[in-house]
């Protein structure tokens, strides 16, 4: 998973594998693969109708789950609370008892009569303008979507399983009108056209509860491309609301990144088909606001503005497509028994999430410069704005202990750091390895040793990983681990940075139009409601080359009246701005309008960068060379 386009401190600011045998369980039942079914083209108040046939069982009570928590994902989602109507009928038509245990759970009683289940759900996609049925909702990418014209599909949020049954064969059909284009990596197994040809019910295979939840869907009035990468084909599916971007449009970019990815893979990846769904956002109150992707063992669902011009989208969906793809690797090749035997109830949680988040990410960075799709600098930069983030929060904290008990505080407001010190922790095994190897070793081998010892049906044992790395690498690299992963110690970055003929210093650094290098250039009055330029804004050349002031009221921008409530959409807007675009930005000055229409031009601030050392030794350079080009 990975969380995009997050301005930290921004919101608080402005916004006060098993067999498919039915047999040797007390409550199994005996049947085929368990049927299920959604029904799109009776969609009702956007909630969609469910029916789950899972054949006769042999226990007087059994018990059914939508999950509480999805892999991939480091926070509760309870699907269950968007499941309305839930009914058990028996095989003569009778509804039977059935009792809500949890938000998740509903025991089903005389369940040897049972027939079927049905009940209708409701996506979470507009749970996110009221925050959510009793509480917080699902992180976007791993939420559901129900529109007249299009429909997310992510299984996880309209089916679940019985306890006993999760390792049983699903049989799935969706029915949709006939027109509506219709993407899963999920075996197809027929077509049925109605006799009208007004719809059509699409029959899927799955050999376990598992893949229903690995293999989300997009149905709708889709825009698709298909490419071949290597040997992988890649399934483009884009849903712009508006028409503004299109898989067409998009598809270079990921065409030109992910065969970058492949050739830095080499022969680690071996999926015959890859499935990118891009759900992008209108952007008003009503649209999901929750931006990134969700892993999937081959496939991602990314949510993104639709606002976004064509240049930053491709860019933002580099960065988060790669992070999604990267995890071909781990966990989804390399994982613990909490990874490999998840509980979608009450799941336990590796102490690793340093190797499945912040290694991931750290490759997802570190593949652009070796691949030459950024330069040497941009990726310092990138390393930079890591350290700067991490920094603001809780350096001091067990990186294990963080992993185990995300789902707890103080823990869980860290979640964030994986993305930042967790690719810093990878990028400081990397120089190691480099170092003690002179130059021929790396994570990305080490990576593929563990791939090769333990793949995806493998996993494992999370106390003993690090030993087991230690051994397969070198002490220096078991000494960090404990130190500053197992350990509370913070990283003093310099002393990696010098081994690779790097330093820290003073210069004119780009930056956009709502922060200084990371930090927010605005502040809001919550009294009157208002948002205003910090002393700040003094440093941002684009705002102080237009004569703004510190404390000058932001009123307007581009026609949108600027509050509280809105501040985070408007300035995320902002945040998106490229050169060249034309804006009109209204303020306030003394109780006088002050108006600034004109074409965005590259802004700068003065910050600490990361940069080549000039005075830097032959043997630095080279094993720089190693590192960025290995």
């Amino acid at each position: 998973m990975k969380k995009a386009l997050a301005i930290v401190g921004f919101s608080t600011l402005l916004v006060a594998c098993g067999t498919s045998s039915k047999t040797g369980s007390n409550d199994l039942a005996v049947s085929n693969p368990i049927e299920t079914s959604i029904d799109l083209t009776k969609v009702v108040n956007d909630k969609a109708p469910v029916v789950i046939n899972p054949g006769r069982f042999t226990s007087e009570t059994v018990t059914y789950r939508l999950p509480r928590v999805v892999q991939g994902t480091y926070s509760v989602s309870d699907f269950g609370k968007y499941v309305d109507d839930f009914k058990a009928i028996d095989y003569n038509g009778n509804e039977l008892k059935a009792t809500k245990a949890d938000t998740n759970t509903w025991t089903i009683a005389n369940a040897t009569t049972l027939d079927y289940i049905t009940y209708n759900v409701n996506d979470t996609f507009d749970q996110e303008v009221t925050g959510g049925i009793g509480g917080d909702v699902p992180f976007s990418p791993a939420g559901t979507n129900i529109e007249a014209d299009n429909y997310v599909l992510n299984l996880h949020g309209f089916i679940g399983y019985f306890d006993s049954l999760k390792n049983s064969q699903y049989k799935l059909d969706v029915t949709a009108p006939a027109d509506f284009v219709r993407t899963s990596a999920l075996q197809h197994t027929s077509d049925k056209t109605s006799e009208d040809g007004k719809t059509v019910t699409t029959s899927y295979f799955a050999p376990r509860y598992f893949d229903i939840t690995d293999n989300p869907m997009m149905y709708g009035k889709l825009d698709v491309e298909e490419f071949q990468v290597g040997d992988i084909k890649i399934v483009l599916s884009v849903y712009s609301p508006n028409g503004i971007h299109s898989a067409k449009t998009m598809r270079a970019a990921m065409e030109k990144m992910m065969q970058a990815q492949k050739t830095y893979l080499g022969d680690i990846n071996s999926t015959p088909r890859y499935d990118i769904y891009v759900y992008l956002s209108k952007g008003d109150e009503t649209a999901p606001k929750g931006f990134g992707a969700l892993e999937h063992h081959t496939s991602t669902v990314v949510v993104m503005p639709e606002s976004m011009p064509a240049s930053a989208l491709d860019e933002s969906m580099v960065d988060v497509v790669s992070h999604e793809f990267f995890h071909i690797v781990t966990p989804l090749s390399v994982h613990s028994e909490d990874v490999h035997y998840f509980d979608y109830n009450q799941p336990t949680f590796s102490k690793h999430l340093w190797m499945y988040e912040g290694v991931t990410e750290y490759f997802a960075t570190l593949f652009q410069v070796d691949q030459g799709l950024v330069s040497e600098d941009d990726f310092y930069a990138k390393i930079n704005d890591k350290i700067k983030t991490a920094s603001g929060m809780n350096d001091a904290m067990s990186f294990t202990i963080m992993s185990e008990n995300i789902l707890e505080e103080p823990y869980a407001s860290q979640y964030y750091n994986v993305y930042q010190k967790g690719a810093l922790i990878g990028m400081c095994i990397d120089i190691l390895m480099r170092e003690e190897s002179n130059g021929n070793r790396g994570i990305l081998s080490l990576m593929k040793e563990l791939s090769t010892k333990y793949g995806k049906n493998k996993p494992f044992d999370d106390d003993s990983i690090i030993e087991e790395i230690t051994a397969m690498t070198y002490p220096s690299i078991g000494e960090f681990l404990q130190t500053h992963v197992v350990g509370d110690v913070p990283i003093d970055y310099n002393t990696f940075f010098e081994k690779v003929g790097l330093q820290f210093g003073e210069s004119r650094v780009k930056t956009n139009y709502i922060q200084n290098a990371g930090a927010l250039i605005v502040g809001a009055n919550q009294t009157d409601g208002s948002i205003y330029f910090s002393n700040a804004v003094k440093n941002n050349s684009f705002w102080n080359e237009q004569g703004v002031q510190p404390n000058d009221i932001i009123k307007s921008v581009d026609g949108v009246e600027v509050n509280l409530l809105n501040a985070n959409t408007v300035f995320q807007k902002v945040f998106m701005w490229q050169p060249g675009t034309d804006i009109d930005v209204v303020l306030t000055r003394d109780g006088k309008d002050v108006e600034i229409k004109t074409t965005l031009t590259q802004s700068y601030t003065t910050g600490t960068t990361l940069m080549a050392n000039p005075e830097a030794t032959e043997a630095q350079k080279t094993l720089r060379e190693a590192w960025l080009k290995g």
